[in-house]
């Protein structure tokens, strides 16, 4: 009887000491520090995402769930009622930034006042778009590559969009050309993840682009794996359960124009090397090409829209390396058939859906959303643009861009695709 008596005692020390481990894990990273005070924030059933392992692993982290749960969910009360004691921090006015980049250099900003007032219609239509994505992403007559895959399925360099803050409890997928360099600066202050001279930065704009790219500012999900090991999925999962997730999208073809634009038509030494260089040899003949952007675009070596449309289609092209992700389709960036948003915002609303998703995380006294570009590239731009791509290419297009176009509810260009 002693025997069986120590091996129970050691099994029950053994988990204790197990589940201490993954709190002391969890604390690193301030999952245990969750707020969860979002009202956008909405119940998800964790079993409906595939956990790994087999037999007494899943009883182990079932028993983890039960036990974190309780501890995430007392932890978050408490912090919410001491955030209520302390006194709100002024509004801070974004200031006129030193726009030290060309590609914002040959923008300029809006500095007129969007003050965006609680709307019921905004909320409904928040439920519509969600509706919608959830709906198409459970018809089996909207097909797409990666759309039938589990969340476990996705490997971990493909989680590198989804950008978490643990002080508020929020994960955005950032798509390019989306406005994302902004919504970027927004989570570095929500998160506090960039100091400057000490002190953590308070105004997104005073944020240096640099440094706003910059992979090692901002914790994503494929940096867990590092970090956690075979906890990480674990982890990820329990976020996204209790975390709210958002994104911003925008019509796919008028992203496209805009990647266009910023990439081909701006100076960028390394999209001329990486890809205006193949592209003009490809697809205009040229086989002497400059050695740097500069001289390029002296010699009046361009690449055309035509070029960079060509280069889409071109079968050949991913079979070399996945589309960069500037003009990637948002549902390979952000997998929203894999993880349920709980706000889809969208370009053409920007200002209303952001001030709308700053109230709902309670974080609007805090920080205003950026200001938006005066001459942002414009849906009624899309007719110009295609005037000179043949009709073939078109719908091509359409067919390589159709799940990003239903699954966010923009309607098909029907007069894009016909004579």
């Amino acid at each position: 009887m002693t025997k069986p008596r120590l091996f129970r005692l050691w099994l029950v020390l053994g988990s204790a000491l197990m589940i201490l481990l993954i709190i002391v894990y969890w604390d690193n990273v301030g999952t245990a520090h969750f707020y969860l005070h979002t009202s956008l924030s909405r119940p998800h059933i964790l079993e409906s995402l595939p956990t790994p392992g087999l037999g007494g692993e899943n009883v182990f982290t079932s028993d983890v769930d039960e036990f974190l749960d309780t501890l995430l969910s007392s932890d978050a009360k408490q912090k919410d009622h001491s955030r209520r004691k302390t006194e709100q921090p002024p509004v801070l006015t974004p200031s006129k930034p030193v726009l030290d980049h060309m590609e914002e250099n040959v923008r300029g900003y809006d500095w007129s006042t969007h003050d965006a007032q609680q709307n019921p219609d905004r909320d409904r239509q928040q439920a519509e778009r969600r509706s919608l994505l959830r709906d198409f992403c459970a018809n089996a007559s909207l097909a797409f590559p990666t759309k039938d895959r589990s969340f476990d399925d996705i490997p971990n360099y493909e989680l590198n969009h989804l950008i978490v803050d643990d002080r508020h409890g929020v994960i955005y997928c950032y798509v390019p050309k989306v406005a994302c360099t902004n919504w970027k600066r927004v989570m570095i202050v929500l998160s506090e993840s960039l100091l400057d001279r000490g002190s953590p930065y308070r105004d997104p704009l005073d944020i240096p682009r640099e440094h706003v790219h910059n992979t090692s500012t901002h914790l994503t999900f494929n940096k867990f794996w590092r970090r956690y090991g075979k906890f990480s999925r674990h982890l990820m999962k329990v976020k996204l359960k209790k975390y709210t997730k958002f994104l911003f999208v925008r019509d796919p073809f008028v992203r496209l124009i805009s990647a266009f634009r910023s990439k081909f038509e701006l100076e960028n030494e390394e999209f001329y090397r990486k890809f205006a260089v193949p592209m003009l040899r490809l697809y205009a003949n040229h086989t002497s090409l400059p050695a740097s952007v500069s001289e390029a675009f002296s010699a009046g070596l361009k690449v055309s829209f035509a070029n960079f449309i060509q280069y889409l289609l071109d079968p050949h092209t991913e079979k070399l390396a996945p589309f960069n992700e500037h003009w990637r389709q948002v549902y390979r960036l952000c997998h929203p058939c894999q993880i349920d948003y709980d706000f889809v915002g969208k370009l053409e609303t920007l200002d209303e859906d952001a001030a709308q998703l700053l109230r709902s995380l309670k974080v609007d006294s805090q920080l205003h959303f950026p200001p938006s570009y005066r001459n942002r590239t414009a849906s009624s731009w899309e007719e110009g643009w295609f005037a000179n791509i043949p009709l073939a290419w078109r719908q091509q297009l359409y067919k390589l861009y159709e799940a990003d176009f239903v699954l966010f509810g923009y309607p098909k260009p029907e007069n894009l695709l016909r004579d």
